[in-house]
C-alpha cells in the first residue's frame, strides 16, 4: 500500500511535470545540469489529494536591496517560501470566485463563506468573511530539506566542512543538520576569534542584526534562527531560514497577513510536512518543529481569533525529484543551481520568476511583478474589500476602512484588524524562535 507521504509527493510532483520546460531546470550549454528545490501545498478532502499550489527556487534578495524592491520583487524565492505565497495568492483568487459566484463543487475549491462554517467569535472581535473548509486538510512537500533542518548524510568534520565549501547554501543546505548527521551531535566549542588588523578600507561592513543573526556561520549551534545561509561569496540577507519560517506557520497559519485579513485562519494550518527519507533525521525535525524541541515554550498556546500552537507530523517519502540535487548528481558529475523559480496556481497561473521578478523584465520595474508580490497582493486584497463592503457594508466596513485608512504597506500591517496576529508572532519570537530580527527596508510602498 502506497503510503500517504508518497501520495502527498507525487500529487505535487506531478503537477510540476504539467509545467513548461522553459519553466524546470535545463542542461545548459557547457554541459552543467541544473537542479532546484520543489515544494507545494496539497489539500486532503473526502480522501482525494489536490496540488494547490507549488514553487521552484533556492534564492533570496540581499538585505542591501530591500529599499529598491517597493513590493515589486519577492524578497525569498526559496521553493518553501514561494509555495506559501503561491498558496496564499490561490486564497485570494478563491476568495473572488466565491465572490463572483455561488460556491462550486470543485475539489480544489477548499474556501467557504464565513457564515456557513462552524467558527467561534468574540462579539466585539472582526469576523473573517472566509475560512477554509473544515473537511480539509492541508499538506506540505518539499523535495530538499528546508534550509537549516533535515541533513542525514553521516560526516566527518571534514566532510562537514567540505560540505560548507561545495554546497550551494543558498539552497537547502543544512546547518542545523550537519551536526544532527555526526555521531555526535553536541555543538562544537567556537574557538576565540584572533582579531587580524586589517585595514579599514577592505573590512566589510557587517551590521549588528547580521552579526546576530547567523546564517553561513556556527553551524554547531542547534535550535536557533538563522537567515538564509547563502554562498560565503554572496550579499547578506535577514531572510529566516525556510525551517525557521515554517516552525511559525504551526501558530500562525499558513495565512499570510493580507489573506488573513480574508480568511479565518482555525484550519489553514499544516497537518504534514513531507520530507526525502534521504534528507529526513528524526533528531532534528524534533529538535526543529516540534512540541518537544524549540517549541516547547508554546506547548498548549491558544490566542484569539483561532490561533494556536498547532504542531504538524513531519513523515519521510522515498518518491524522489527528478531535479533534486541527488537525482541531477545521479546522472552528471557537472551540476548547478538553477537561477529562475517558477510558480503554479490550481487558481489559473502561473509564472517564471528571475531576481525576485517576472523573468524578462527589470527588477524592480512594476511590470516585473509577480502576483505573488507585496504590492500584487495588496492590490488583489484591497478589491476583494472594496466588493465585499459595496455587497454588505455594514458587515465588511471595518475591512474596508483598514485597506482605505492605509497609506503603505506597513500601515495594513499595523492596522487593528492584525493585532491578534501580531501579537502570535511577538510571542512566538519571544519564547520559542529566539534572535528573529525582522527584515525590513520594504513596507513604505503604496499602491
Amino acid at each position: 500500500m502506497t503510503s500517504r507521504a508518497n501520495l502527498i509527493a507525487r500529487t505535487v510532483i506531478s503537477q510540476f511535470e504539467k509545467l513548461p520546460s522553459k519553466r524546470k531546470p535545463c542542461v545548459r550549454d557547457n554541459g552543467l545540469h541544473e537542479w532546484v528545490p520543489l515544494s507545494g501545498i496539497v489539500a486532503e478532502k473526502d480522501g482525494i489529494l489536490t496540488c494547490l499550489a507549488l514553487a521552484t527556487g533556492m534564492k533570496c534578495l540581499p538585505a542591501s536591496k530591500l529599499g529598491d524592491a517597493k513590493g515589486v520583487a519577492i524578497h525569498d524565492w526559496h521553493a518553501e517560501s514561494l509555495a506559501i505565497r503561491t498558496f496564499n495568492r490561490y486564497l485570494l483568487d478563491e476568495c473572488q470566485s466565491l465572490i463572483d459566484s455561488s460556491p462550486r463543487d470543485d475539489p480544489r475549491a477548499i474556501l467557504q463563506q464565513s457564515d456557513s462554517l462552524d467558527i467561534e467569535t468574540e462579539s466585539d472581535r472582526y469576523t473573517r468573511p472566509f475560512g477554509v473548509n473544515p473537511g480539509v486538510k492541508l499538506h506540505m512537500y518539499c523535495s530538499e530539506a528546508p534550509c537549516k533542518s533535515v541533513f542525514t548524510q553521516k560526516a566527518t568534520f571534514e566532510k562537514v566542512l567540505l560540505l560548507i565549501v561545495v554546497c550551494h547554501l543558498g539552497g537547502d543546505a543544512s546547518m542545523e543538520l550537519i551536526m544532527a548527521a555526526q555521531e555526535d551531535a553536541s555543538p562544537w566549542e567556537l574557538p576565540t576569534p584572533t582579531p587580524t588588523p586589517t585595514p579599514a578600507s577592505t573590512q566589510p561592513a557587517i551590521s549588528e542584526s547580521e552579526s546576530a543573526l547567523p546564517g553561513r556561520a556556527f553551524f554547531s549551534q542547534l535550535g536557533i534562527v538563522r537567515r538564509k545561509p547563502a554562498r560565503g561569496d554572496a550579499p547578506p540577507t535577514l531572510s529566516k531560514s525556510c525551517s525557521d519560517k515554517i516552525a511559525l506557520k504551526q501558530c500562525t497559519s499558513l495565512l499570510s497577513s493580507l489573506a488573513s485579513l480574508l480568511v479565518h485562519p482555525s484550519n489553514a494550518y499544516i497537518d504534514t510536512l513531507v520530507l526525502p527519507e534521504s534528507q529526513y533525521s528524526a533528531a532534528a525535525c524534533e529538535r526543529a518543529f516540534s512540541a518537544k524541541g524549540r517549541m516547547k515554550p508554546v506547548v498548549g498556546k491558544q490566542w484569539a481569533e483561532g490561533y494556536v500552537f498547532r504542531p504538524f507530523n513531519v513523515e519521510a517519502t522515498t518518491v524522489e525529484f527528478e531535479f533534486s540535487k541527488r537525482a541531477v548528481q545521479a546522472r552528471s558529475k557537472v551540476i548547478s543551481a538553477s537561477n529562475l523559480a517558477a510558480t503554479w496556481s490550481a487558481s489559473g497561473f502561473e509564472e517564471t520568476i528571475l531576481g525576485g521578478v517576472l523573468q524578462g523584465r527589470k527588477q524592480f520595474d512594476m511590470r516585473g511583478a509577480s502576483k505573488t508580490s507585496r504590492m500584487q497582493m495588496w492590490i488583489k486584497s484591497k478589491e476583494l474589500s472594496d466588493q465585499l463592503s459595496a455587497s454588505n457594508a455594514g458587515r465588511h466596513g471595518r475591512l474596508q476602512e483598514h485597506f482605505s485608512s492605509a497609506i503603505s504597506y506597513q500601515d495594513i500591517k499595523d492596522g487593528p484588524l492584525i493585532a491578534e496576529r501580531r501579537k502570535v508572532k511577538a510571542q512566538v519570537r519571544q519564547l520559542a524562535l529566539k534572535g528573529w530580527i525582522q527584515n525590513e527596508g520594504d513596507s513604505g510602498f503604496g499602491i
